[in-house]
């Protein structure tokens, strides 16, 4: 039996979740709903913008892998995470927040500079718009992969925000072979659908030839990445790069590819507040109820459940008793 279920890498950022109304993503004309990379002085200037503003504010270690591991780790499953902070105060908050949570972290020196962080702004209609700076996990490189704990995993998670340079995506690439030569099996979240249009190469470098064992995506990126125009059709096309995958569909459930079937579940009706995190939920409930040797209809269901409590919050995270109260609704140890 392996120490890990989970490897998780990809950004080491520190979210800050705001509510901001419609005017304010206007008026400074941010693509909403979509995640746009910035630099750290446009960043600076946005959240001085809204220090004139009453707005809720929550501070947690995030990215979308690290999301993913942290909602695993808090059902029940051993995860480890890598990534790259800086030797800042916020490279310090990601590090506890993240060991808080039950999941180990690498051994590597934090770089100099800033550790990434990513701005969340949550308007009325629960959409959520990032502008990320990245800092610090653009330097991600090799040293950060532990190799020892990686081969001692069930599985490999790599979210697709890292394809947005070469440097990364090797990286991310050379993680996924050596997972593959050492029976790790292989996960990947095509993550937006601004990356897989614009790194969709940087992608498939990462699939391999042999593609992996396990994409999660969304009927937006399942389409981009594939190059067609339903769903059925993205479905079909999916197999090219993977064994199995997961097709999220927001409140209409998801469609999940077990390796034989396609099979559609359905969606939990839920007051969406603020949609950040529901996929990285997704994964993180769904790859826990493999590891707890459940089948795909079963884990869909379970992480469908998990994804409607975040989007009926605030925040990428679900409080303690709600992971206790889903495993109890599910009858997972």
């Amino acid at each position: 039996m392996k120490k890990y279920n989970i490897y998780g890498m990809g950004a080491a950022i520190v979210d800050t979740e705001v509510v901001v109304n419609d005017s304010f993503i206007k008026e400074n004309d941010i693509g909403k709903g979509l995640m746009t990379l910035v630099d750290a002085e446009r960043q600076k200037y946005l959240i001085d913008s809204l220090t004139t503003q009453r707005v809720p504010v929550k501070m947690s270690c995030g990215g979308s892998a690290c999301n993913s591991v942290v909602a695993a780790s808090m059902f029940g499953s051993i995860a480890f995470f890598s990534g790259k902070v800086a030797d800042d105060e916020m490279g310090d908050f990601f590090v506890k927040d993240l060991k808080k949570s039950g999941v180990d972290f690498h051994q590597v020196d934090p770089s100099s500079g800033v550790t990434g962080k990513c701005l969340v702004m949550v308007t009325p209609d629960a959409e959520r718009t990032m502008n990320t700076n990245l800092g610090a996990s653009l330097e991600l490189t090799y040293r950060e992969v532990d190799e020892e704990a990686l081969s001692n995993s069930d599985w490999l998670y790599i979210e697709g925000y890292v394809v947005t340079d070469d440097q990364r995506t090797a990286v991310a690439r050379d993680a996924m072979q050596y997972a593959k030569d050492n029976g790790v099996k292989t996960s990947l979240s095509l993550s937006d659908p601004f990356v897989v249009e614009v790194f969709s190469d940087n992608i498939k470098t990462i699939i391999g030839d042999d593609g992996l064992d396990l994409i999660f995506c969304n009927g937006d990126e399942a389409r981009s990445f594939t190059g067609t125009h339903t769903i059925e059709a993205a479905a079909e096309g999916l197999k090219k790069y993977a064994k199995t995958f997961v097709i999220t569909r927001g409140p209409g459930g998801s469609l999940v590819f077990d390796g034989n079937n396609l099979i559609h579940t359905d969606g939990v009706l839920a007051s969406a507040v603020d949609t950040n995190g529901a996929g990285d939920m997704f994964a993180g409930a769904f790859l826990h109820a493999l590891s707890r040797g459940k089948g795909f209809a079963w884990a869909a269901d379970f992480a469908n459940a998990a994804s409607s409590r975040v989007v009926s919050q605030f925040g990428p995270r679900i409080k303690s008793i709600e992971y206790i109260s889903l495993k109890q609704q599910f009858k997972l140890d």
